[in-house]
């Protein structure tokens, strides 16, 4: 072998050896060394967090139909850093995201310095499959839940609704948000370079979920109301209305529907003339629905009785400068003609002869013109001014349910007072597993004495005669209101109003019907509101299971009560 080869072979021995020890030594280095240091550079880079998203708690009717739930969904998102690795993906992306690669690209141009931003959100994980498939470096998965209503609009205005980020906007939703909100979890998770997570590694903070609200509404009996509600509107070519079914017991809300209505799952209606709750929120003067509290009020106050009779005249009286009049002169009556035939001037007169604390104190102590504490957002209070300052018109005009406002959900939960002995219970939009106790604001015999009078309008004669349910006897009583306008009381602008409950000889049912600005096919109570209680009652009163208990009761009835 040449020399000159040998020495060549020996220099490239060394040389491999000497590169073979700095290689060794290298990897000692690494591996001893800086162990510490690259592991944690790794785990850097390769380990992150990631948030558990906790699902909201359901919403359920008292029977457990669910009337809110959250359905997963799959939003995704990039680092604005991201875009060149992204850019030849794009295409396909936006394809699958019903968008443009254009679009894409430029939201995450626009996003330069933040440190992510939303591609899309809210895809199936039918949808949002293919898109996984694809392994885009960059682009990230979250797993989220969307609100989803089975009720739809049925139940819409009590329920409510939430935004996309399954935060609580209106009605329950918002009112029972934190109750219903859960608390997101936190874990570490390893991703692949391209951004994939490929494997748990531990839990940081674990998820709560939501917890689940249980409504006393009757889903049975909120389809009806509803669709009895709408049908009526309709027919009458209505501005809007609301309807109210309580439990008269309990003091559960069994249905609570309004018009015009909204679908929650249809983002598009979420308009806030179509999702106001008119039950709770909307204010109106009772009218002639006043009159029974008036009527209680002389009861109580030991200066009337049920034989006592009250004149009404010519059919008019004056008060001040105002003339208050009723539609025929009914002469000499008792208590069961004022309230059969609504009049005006025998309110007026009984109410005139009451000091005005008196008949203050009776519509407040029913609860009139004060939230009902229902727990739904925003709730009206109304309007019932101090005794103190009234005039005698005022206290006139009040007889007759003009001076006030109050709230459907008001003015059924006075009604129940006369169906529970004269007791106020509070009103539950959840469910119950008891009756609650309730405050006496009226004698259990006055309670009864009105309850019986209360059958005579819906009986023969009287003003709501389509209010019967047959096999059931029905108290309950009317309103037609002239609504208030710029230049007064318009006579050609009014609301029908009917509030009543049934079986009038053990109440299990109260509701009131409100149909605002009837302008087609009547206008009065009786004949627009009072026959939607009619239909929803006697479908509620069979799904309850409340046993029949034969027909109106006469005015003689009512007089051999005394």
């Amino acid at each position: 072998m040449p020399r000159r080869f040998k020495v060549r072979v020996k220099i490239c021995s060394l040389a491999l050896a000497a590169a073979g020890l700095i290689l060794a030594g290298r990897a000692v280095q690494l591996q001893w060394a800086q162990r510490d240091f690259l592991e944690s550079r790794a785990d850097a880079q390769q380990v992150t967090e990631a948030v558990v998203v906790a699902r909201r708690g359901r919403i359920l009717d008292r029977n457990g139909q669910p009337l809110a739930v959250s359905a997963p969904i799959d939003s995704f998102w990039a680092h604005p850093d991201s875009l060149d690795a992204l850019r030849p993906w794009l295409p396909q992306i936006a394809r699958a995201f019903g968008s443009s690669a254009r679009q894409l690209e430029d939201r995450l141009a626009k996003a330069q310095g933040r440190e992510f931003v939303w591609l899309k959100r809210g895809l199936s994980p039918s949808r949002s499959q293919p898109v996984i498939d694809l392994g885009a470096p960059g682009l990230q998965l979250r797993r989220e839940y969307r609100r989803y209503y089975p009720a739809g609009e049925y139940a819409g205005h009590l329920v409510g609704f939430a935004d996309i980020d399954e935060n609580g906007q209106e009605g329950l939703e918002l009112s029972y948000d934190s109750w219903l909100k859960g608390r997101n979890g936190r874990k570490q998770v390893i991703r692949d370079r391209l951004g994939r997570q490929v494997r748990d590694v531990g839990g940081l903070e674990p998820l709560v979920r939501g917890r689940d609200l249980r409504l006393g509404l009757d889903l049975r009996i909120q389809y009806l109301a509803y669709r009895e509600l709408k049908e009526a509107v309709e027919r009458h070519q209505a501005r809007s209305g609301s309807i109210v079914v309580l439990d008269a017991r309990s003091g559960e809300v069994l249905a609570m529907a309004s018009q015009p209505s909204f679908n929650p799952n249809d983002r598009a209606q979420l308009e806030p003339a179509n999702y106001r709750n008119r039950a709770v929120l909307d204010l109106l003067e009772p009218g002639s629905t006043i009159k029974p509290l008036v009527v209680a009020a002389a009861l109580e106050s030991g200066a009337w009785s049920l034989r006592d009779r009250i004149d009404t005249g010519r059919g008019f009286i004056r008060v001040g400068s105002k003339t208050i009049k009723d539609r025929n002169a009914l002469g000499v009556i008792d208590f069961a003609t004022l309230l059969r035939r609504s009049s005006q001037v025998g309110a007026t007169t009984v109410a005139m002869s009451l000091e005005p604390e008196r008949l203050w104190s009776a519509f407040a102590g029913m609860g009139l013109a004060r939230a009902t504490e229902s727990g739904f957002p925003g709730e009206a209070e109304g309007s019932l001014y101090n005794h103190q300052y009234w005039k005698p018109v005022d206290q006139a005009v009040m007889a007759y349910g003009y001076g006030l406002a109050v709230t459907p959900l008001q003015l059924v939960r006075a009604y129940t007072v006369f169906a529970n002995r004269g007791q106020l219970r509070p009103i539950s939009l959840l469910k119950r597993d008891d009756f609650p106790k309730g405050v006496r604001v009226v004698s259990p015999e006055t309670a009864a004495a009105v309850s019986l009078l209360l059958e005579e309008p819906v009986g023969p004669g009287g003003t709501a005669t389509r209010a019967q349910i047959p096999g059931y006897r029905v108290a309950g009583k009317t309103g037609t209101i002239e609504k208030l306008g710029a230049s007064g009381y318009e006579s050609d602008r009014h609301t029908a109003v009917f509030a009543g409950f049934a079986p009038a000889s053990k109440p299990r049912l109260a509701a009131v019907v409100v149909i605002d600005e009837p302008v087609a096919r009547g206008y009065f109570g009786g004949e627009v509101a009072a026959p939607v209680f009619s239909r929803v009652a006697l479908g509620a009163l069979r799904l309850v299971g409340a046993p029949m208990d034969g027909v109106q009761q006469p005015a003689e009835a009512v007089m051999a009560a005394q």
